[in-house]
């Protein structure tokens, strides 16, 4: 299922209500977009041409500034999302395997970041600043200390039945009984 961009007419309104509280100046770009990634997870294509329609903000700059910063993202997140750490003292205890057991686990290599059913984006983290926990990841919003290659598969396989059963019920997939290690 392809990832489709979009932004509801009503969210329109949000997009207006950040310019006027950041102003329309070029210097509120950054603000502005940290607001609307705020709102969608995401900077939709159609929110970013409302800016450039109302304000002084420039799609060059739009684009300038969300591609500097890693944190900005042109396509939703999937329902799980999946970091590891890759700073030095994670790198050092074993991040990359664990990194190599996520891409491999998830189907994912080269430049994508997410599933083609949007179940998963993977992100390396430059650093989470839990180095005593090393190798660190966070998944869901959940952070796990001493990550081992092995452990992340099966708390990934763990998440893909769980999402598995929650589609074949129609009901969200259940963050809160996600293992804790």
């Amino acid at each position: 299922m392809p990832v489709v961009d979009k932004c509801p007419h009503q969210n329109m309104n949000e997009i207006a209500a950040i310019l006027k509280n950041q102003g329309t100046g070029r210097d509120a770009c950054v603000k502005v977009l940290q607001e609307i990634q705020g709102i969608f997870g995401y900077l939709p294509a159609a929110a970013l041409q409302y800016v450039t329609d109302h304000s002084q903000i420039t799609k060059r700059q739009i684009y300038g500034v969300a591609t500097f910063y890693e944190r900005f993202r042109f396509k939703p997140l999937g329902r799980h999302h999946v970091q590891v750490c890759r700073g030095t003292a994670c790198h050092v205890r074993g991040a990359p395997m664990i990194i190599d057991a996520v891409a491999e686990e998830l189907h994912l290599h080269g430049v994508e970041d997410t599933t083609e059913d949007g179940e998963f984006t993977f992100e390396k983290i430059a650093c989470f600043g839990a180095c005593a926990l090393a190798p660190v990841t966070v998944t869901d919003g959940q952070t796990r200390g001493a990550m081992t290659a092995d452990k992340m598969r099966k708390l990934l396989k763990k998440i893909a039945s769980q999402a598995k059963t929650a589609h074949a019920t129609d009901q969200p997939c259940p963050r809160s009984t996600m293992p804790t290690n």
